[in-house]
C-alpha cells in the first residue's frame, strides 16, 4: 500500500472519530428549538398522596405558630393548634414557659396577643386563649381516640420547624405506652412515638391520624443533635381531652400524690429492688402520717419500696402517678410496701401536691 493511500485513509480515519465526538454537538446545534417544551399531564395524584394534601389543606389552617418572650428580651417559637369557638389555643407548656407576653400567628398571617390561661407542667400541656371572634378562628380539630392506635399506621405531623412556617412531615406510629420523663420531675405514661420529623418549633402541634383526626400533641424529641433522629414523642389525646378542660375551667390540674420523693430507679435496678424506693418523706404529708419511711444515709437503710397500689403493681414512677391519678383527690389508696424483710398493706390519702418538684 502506496503512503499516499496511507494518508488518505488516516484522514478519513479521524474524520470518522471527529464526526463521532462531535455528534452530540452536532445535534444540540441543529435540532434545538427555541420554544418551550410541551408539558406532560401527570393524571391524578397516588391515593396516599391525595390522601396528604387533603389532610393539609383541612388541618392546616387550625394551626398556628407561637412566639413567646420575656422581659430580658428572649423567647421561643413553638406551635399551637385551635381547640375550640372560644378561642382557645393548646401547645406544650414547655413553649411558653416564663414568657412574659405570648403572640399567636395563624395561618392567615393575623397576629393576635394571646392570655395564658393555665397550664400542665406535669403534662407539658398550656392553654391559651386569643382575643379574636369565634367567626374569624379557622375550626378547631377535630379529635381522634388515641386508644386504639395501632403501630404501623400512618402519622402526619403539621408545625413550624425551626420557625418555618406550616410544614408537614410524615411517617408511622413506631410504638405505643412509652413513658417519657417530664421536667418536673415526674413521668408521663402511654406516650406515642413516631418517625414523623419533629424538630425544635414542632413542640405543641398536633399528630394526625389519617382521617385529619388530632392523635397527640407533639412534645419531645430523642436526638443527640436536637435535630430530628426519627424518634418524636406526642402525648395522646385520651390525656390532652381530660387536661385540657380542666385549665380552661380552673387554671390548673390538681396533681395527686402523697408526699414522697422517690429513689432514682436506674439505683434501684442495681439494687436489685423491683418497685419504687421511697426517698423522703415530706413533714406534714399522708406518708408521714401513714407511717412510710425514707432512706436512712446515717444506719445505711433502704426506705420503704411501694410494690402496689389497689393490688396493682407498680415498677416505675409512672405506673405509680398513674396509679394515684385513677383515684381522686381525697381518696384513700391501699399500698403494699416491703420494709426489710416484710410486707405491709398501708392505707394512706391522695391529696393535691400542687406544683411542688418531684413530690408524689
Amino acid at each position: 500500500m502506496s503512503d499516499r493511500l496511507m494518508r488518505i485513509l488516516l484522514v478519513v480515519l479521524v474524520g470518522l472519530i471527529a464526526i463521532y465526538v462531535a455528534e452530540p454537538w452536532i445535534d444540540r446545534l441543529m435540532f434545538t428549538r427555541g420554544e418551550p417544551r410541551v408539558i406532560t399531564p401527570r393524571g391524578e395524584l397516588a391515593p396516599a398522596e391525595q390522601t396528604a394534601v387533603t389532610l393539609f389543606q383541612t388541618v392546616a389552617p387550625s394551626v398556628v405558630q407561637v412566639v413567646a418572650g420575656n422581659r430580658g428580651g428572649e423567647g421561643g417559637t413553638g406551635t399551637g393548634f385551635v381547640w375550640d369557638d372560644a378561642g382557645h389555643i393548646v401547645t406544650n407548656n414547655h413553649v411558653v414557659q416564663g414568657a412574659s407576653r405570648i403572640a399567636v400567628r395563624m395561618a392567615s398571617g393575623d397576629v393576635y396577643r394571646a392570655e395564658l390561661v393555665g397550664r400542665a407542667p406535669n403534662y407539658d400541656l398550656a392553654v391559651l386563649r386569643v382575643s379574636a371572634g369565634a367567626s374569624r378562628l379557622p375550626p378547631p380539630i377535630t379529635l381522634g381516640e388515641s386508644d386504639d392506635l395501632k403501630v404501623g399506621q400512618w402519622a402526619f405531623a403539621i408545625g413550624n420547624p425551626f420557625g418555618l412556617d406550616q410544614t408537614l412531615t410524615t411517617g408511622i406510629i413506631s410504638a405505643l405506652k412509652r413513658r417519657l420523663p417530664t421536667a418536673e420531675g415526674r413521668e408521663l405514661a402511654d406516650v406515642i412515638q413516631t418517625d414523623a420529623a419533629i424538630n425544635p418549633g414542632n413542640s405543641g402541634g398536633p399528630l394526625l391520624d389519617s382521617a385529619g383526626r388530632l392523635i397527640g400533641v407533639n412534645t419531645a424529641i430523642f436526638s443527640p443533635s436536637g435535630a430530628n433522629a426519627g424518634i418524636g414523642f406526642a402525648i395522646p389525646t385520651k390525656v390532652v381531652n381530660r387536661i385540657v378542660p380542666e385549665l380552661i375551667a380552673k387554671g390548673r390540674v390538681p396533681t395527686p400524690g402523697i408526699g414522697i420523693t422517690v429513689g432514682d430507679e436506674q439505683f434501684a435496678t442495681q439494687a436489685g429492688v423491683h418497685g419504687l424506693i421511697v426517698e423522703q418523706v415530706l413533714p406534714g404529708s399522708p406518708a408521714e402520717r401513714a407511717g412510710l419511711k425514707g432512706i436512712n444515709e446515717q444506719e445505711g437503710r433502704l426506705g420503704d419500696v411501694i410494690v402496689a397500689v389497689n393490688d396493682q403493681p407498680v415498677s416505675r414512677l409512672s405506673d405509680f402517678t398513674e396509679a394515684l391519678e385513677k383515684a381522686k383527690i381525697g381518696d384513700t389508696v391501699s399500698l403494699k410496701v416491703q420494709r426489710h424483710t416484710g410486707t405491709l398493706n398501708v392505707p394512706i390519702q391522695v391529696v393535691d401536691i400542687g406544683d411542688k418538684r418531684g413530690r408524689e
